[in-house]
């Protein structure tokens, strides 16, 4: 159906829908990639059932934290323990995903492990005022270094890993490899899960160069 919108020139309303012929060609593209993503190979094994633990220091291996699911995502937060404050970045993606966290368990299970204690990781739980990130403590496990978010230097990364059941097992899925790749927009490798800068993309100025403050 042909849409106009108020007082609208005719040069922006072909302006408009060549953009419009763009943007769903990308959605169509999108598409695509993500039936790529779907119908990956079975990935690795997990080598270990690696020893989180809860905000209350209780022990939570990775396995258990599937639950009733197939399916578990699970986000490196930037927190290491030598760090005086988690990353911004990483703070502000969660912030727009704890709101979304009881929908995304409907379908899989969701994690967020940072390589911190869970002394300061409630703490941290606390003055962020996040209500329903399932938050635990990777400290002590080689989680992080052997799925691609620890740098041989003990330096913290922001991955997202998914991984699968497998009968008995619990293997690999995909992760947000993208982190490595350069680009002119690098890091940008979860945007898509990301609501602040898909919002910032609608508008006249974009993005820019801004950075979420903590709170």
């Amino acid at each position: 159906m042909p849409v106009s919108l108020p007082n609208e020139s005719a040069e922006y309303r072909a302006a408009r829908n060549a953009l419009l012929t763009a943007e769903t060609e990308l959605r169509a593209r999108i598409e695509d990639v993500a039936a790529l993503r779907r119908n990956l190979p079975k990935g690795g094994i997990l080598p270990q059932d690696y020893a989180f633990q809860s905000l209350d220091g209780k022990p939570a291996p990775l396995s258990s934290l599937l639950g009733s699911h197939d399916t578990l995502a699970i986000y490196s937060l930037m927190y290491g323990p030598e760090a005086k404050s988690p990353c911004p970045m990483c703070s502000a993606f969660l912030d727009g995903l704890d709101g979304q966290v009881a929908h995304i368990c409907r379908k899989i299970a969701l994690a967020v492990v940072a390589q911190n204690t869970p002394e300061k990781l409630s703490e941290l739980n606390s003055q962020m005022g996040w209500r329903n990130l399932p938050l635990y403590s990777s400290l002590g496990t080689d989680y992080q270094r052997d799925y691609l978010a620890e740098t041989p230097d003990g330096s913290q990364l922001p991955i997202l890993n998914v991984f699968q059941r497998d009968g008995d097992s619990i293997r690999h899925f995909w992760s947000s490899e993208m982190f490595f790749e350069p680009s002119d927009w690098h890091p940008r490798h979860i945007d898509s899960a990301w609501p602040l800068w898909n919002v910032l993309d609608f508008t006249p100025m974009g993005r820019e160069d801004f950075i979420p403050p903590l709170r």
